[in-house]
């Protein structure tokens, strides 16, 4: 807990507690200018790079939902706060991390090949758990980004359809960064009309319940759009120190 006589981490504590309030605030504006519940999106506070006293600060104030994209870093932080929040691997997932962290996340949004996800299929049969899972579409195009595209979907969500200890929850993509993140709208339009297609297909065990979109700098579009879980890292806890 913070004390009164660490002017450090008041300020920092403070600092997390009033960008959140700020946060929170623009996700209700959104949520209200789509028509929705504010209570209905989820955010994941990204905690790449983050320090554990730091994001506790965050679960202090609020915060349920926290993103890792390495499954090392995820790993080290998970042994620190275990189940103070729940754990999402929001990036991308090698196979052979796969062991590591099957039993510690809440739900992996990086699933982009039939081979990653027999890998998590594999792994959740050991432990005996279903594991949520979302399906990362390259909606952009972009070589710098991983997640399969929008064509081949349908055919890696039948594939995967089979699987017993693996369910597919919903899509995730990560749009371009603009300045004006109006320039992003289109990615998200696009990703929830995939969504849209993919339930119209009624394949078994694939479920169209999450989109997972929109990050610091276009969460409000990416609400406005659909998203029900958006990932937002240094609008929580500043620029990240590398």
């Amino acid at each position: 807990m913070i004390t009164n006589g660490d002017c450090n981490y008041n300020e920092d504590y403070k600092y997390i507690k009033e960008n959140l309030e700020q946060i929170n605030y623009r996700i209700s504006r959104a949520a209200a200018k789509a028509g929705r519940k504010p209570e209905d999106i989820t955010l994941v506070a990204v905690t790449k790079t983050v320090d554990p006293r730091r994001i506790k600060y965050a679960l202090e104030c609020g915060v349920k939902d926290a993103g890792e994209n390495w499954a090392q870093e995820l790993c080290q932080k998970y042994n620190i706060l275990g189940d103070a929040c729940r754990w999402h691997m929001i990036g991308h997932l090698q196979r052979n991390k796969v062991r590591h962290i099957i039993d510690k996340v809440k739900l992996i949004h990086s699933v982009d090949s039939t081979e990653l996800a027999f890998e998590i299929n594999r792994r959740a049969t050991e432990k005996n758990i279903v594991m949520p899972v979302l399906v990362q579409v390259n909606v952009s195009g972009e070589d710098t980004k991983f997640g399969i595209n929008g064509e081949n979907l349908k055919e890696l969500l039948i594939s995967i359809s089979p699987l017993k200890n693996i369910k597919v929850k919903g899509l995730m993509t990560i749009a371009p960064f603009e300045e004006n993140p109006e320039n992003t709208r289109w990615v998200f339009d696009r990703l929830r009309n995939l969504s849209i297609d993919i339930c119209k297909e009624n394949i078994d065990n694939i479920d169209m319940d999450f989109l997972s979109m929109g990050m610091s700098n276009d969460f409000e579009v990416a609400i406005e759009e659909g998203s029900n879980i958006v990932r937002i890292g240094s609008a929580v806890f500043g620029r990240r120190q590398y």
